[in-house]
């Protein structure tokens, strides 16, 4: 286990360009399949986090892919997209709560997405 409170390491880290969506294999067999657009607009960099307010929504990253899965010593990668967003550190915690917590935080993200835009036309879940 990762010293972040008890959250398992990744054994795995694979990028999938074709199908654009990141497969993180973790050491208690929890398995991942994360798109690229989910990780774009969920990042925990400051842009799309904010300086200490709301989260910003990002839109318009359904093609978005991943250039680059770079490891930052043995606690997160970052991930370059190929938008040219690479600020976000993506930990162990990071990654294991957007795969635990995929489908409340997309359906949030939606949901978010129809407010803004006042249209009930937006899809329930990228990708696969």
């Amino acid at each position: 286990m990762s010293e972040q409170e008890g959250i398992p390491r990744p054994t795995d880290i694979i990028g999938h360009s074709q199908s654009r969506y990141l497969e993180v294999r973790f050491e208690d067999g929890t398995v991942y399949e994360l798109p690229y657009e989910y990780l774009r607009v969920f990042s925990p960099s400051a842009e799309v986090r904010g300086h200490g307010g709301p989260m910003m929504l990002v839109t318009g990253k359904e093609d978005v892919g991943v250039k680059e899965i770079e490891p930052v010593g043995r606690y997160a990668v970052r991930l370059v997209f190929d938008d040219g967003h690479d600020s976000g550190l993506y930990s162990w915690q990071t990654l294991y709560e957007l795969g635990r917590d995929y489908e409340k935080n997309w359906a949030e993200y939606k949901e978010r997405i129809q407010r803004a835009s006042g249209s009930g036309n937006a899809q329930k879940y990228p990708g696969k």
